[in-house]
């Protein structure tokens, strides 16, 4: 017996056990996401600077914030295919209070979200009330708010922006403040691995060896201020990006905290089963609609200051990068998976394909071409690894 438990505590045991712990799917798209660098730096000297890098986080930085919002609709078992259209309508909105109403930017960006928080309203009033299928609905929404936009600008430009609108897309947050803020970082993945830890053995759990996770917190601690460093020998982390990191850790305990994250997981994960222990489907469906439109207007806003003009083009084609982002950060189309940080690689791995592609000069039709490709080889991946468990179990 003592011979069978030292071998249950020795380090090939050990080892299977963090092997068995690991999310190959997360790592995997982590270790894309590196090669992807990689290869666009060894095909130009620019994409790993300072400055290049600097423009990819903000150039993501809309897209993670719209796959923020869609990844509890998916996880749900819905889909929102309005969320480009809500990035233009609520940015126009934006513009025109701003530019033709000469209103401050503090009314604009309150009376904006609230819009998106209206149109999340409706659209979600019509799948959990009226049981009309989410496609449908947003697809409707798709083509209706894209032609109120068109309505109210004229078909315009409008433009320019206030100079305290444009800080919020395009101002750089000071060094010192950078580095507050990786200490902050650091301090809190700290902190989250000792309470893990503390949970797991307080409710008997089994904890793994704290030396791997140990170094799991100094990987990403490190990361971090690799990341802080070259920022701020350009101009600064992106106020857009941390807007992103705001976003993401108030989702991420929205989603891993409340009670409400656990419904979303449950209603997706079993809808009947859901319906059974008492969840209230219709009013958690209302509200990650409500949450995706919300998280859209954020985006338009978002859009407008960076680029300092609203347009009726703008926002084209946003929510098919923001549904590849949640896909390729390992979220199930079927529902009741999906993680925040994984949206995060998603959105960084779209933009890194836009970015690089456009320094290499690539044409535009190549570039949907390859994001296409990536985002069908994603969902075949999650598709192939869900029916290999569900083997696994049956056998």
């Amino acid at each position: 017996m003592k011979t069978d438990k030292v071998a249950s505590n020795g380090p090939g045991a050990l080892w299977n056990r963090w092997i068995a712990s690991i999310d190959i799917r997360s790592y995997t798209m982590i270790f894309a996401l590196i090669g992807i660098w990689v290869l666009f730096s060894f095909m130009s000297d620019f994409f790993l600077t300072s400055r290049n890098l600097s423009n990819l986080f903000v150039q993501m930085s809309v897209t993670a914030v719209l796959a923020i919002g869609m990844l509890l609709v998916i996880v749900a078992g819905h889909i929102d295919l309005s969320v480009g259209s809500i990035v233009g309508l609520t940015g126009g909105l934006a513009a025109i209070l701003q530019v033709w109403a000469k209103w401050p930017t503090w009314s604009v960006v309150i009376v904006t979200i609230l819009a998106g928080v209206l149109i999340g309203l409706i659209q979600g009033w019509w799948v959990a009330y009226r049981s009309v299928p989410a496609f449908i609905v947003t697809l409707g929404g798709m083509m209706a708010f894209r032609g109120i936009l068109t309505g109210i600008t004229k078909g315009q430009t409008v433009a320019p922006m206030q100079e305290s609108f444009r800080t919020i897309g395009q101002s750089y947050l000071p060094q010192g403040v950078g580095l507050f803020l990786g200490i902050v970082i650091a301090a809190a993945l700290l902190y989250g691995l000792w309470n893990a830890r503390r949970s797991r053995i307080k409710y008997g759990f089994e904890v793994g060896s704290p030396l791997i996770d140990t170094g799991k917190a100094v990987f990403f601690i490190a990361l971090t201020f690799i990341f802080i460093f070259l920022m701020s020998s350009y101009k600064g982390v992106p106020f857009p990006f941390l807007l992103v990191i705001i976003f993401a850790v108030i989702f991420t305990f929205l989603a891993n905290k409340t009670t409400f994250g656990r419904h979303i997981y449950a209603i997706g994960g079993n809808n009947e089963a859901a319906r059974l222990s008492g969840i209230n489907i219709k009013r958690r469906t209302l509200m990650v609609f409500v949450l995706s439109a919300t998280m859209a207007s954020i985006a338009g806003i978002m859009q407008v200051a960076r680029l300092n003009a609203a347009t009726i083009s703008s926002g084209t084609m946003y929510e098919l990068d923001a549904i590849a982002a949640c896909v390729i950060g390992g979220t199930s189309l079927m529902g009741g998976r999906g993680k925040i940080s994984g949206v995060i690689i998603g959105a960084l791995v779209m933009a890194s394909l836009d970015n690089g592609m456009s320094i290499m000069n690539v044409e535009s039709f190549w570039q949907q071409i390859t994001k296409g490709a990536i985002l069908v080889l994603a969902v075949w991946i999650d598709i192939y690894s869900q029916n290999r468990k569900k083997s696994g179990k049956v056998a």
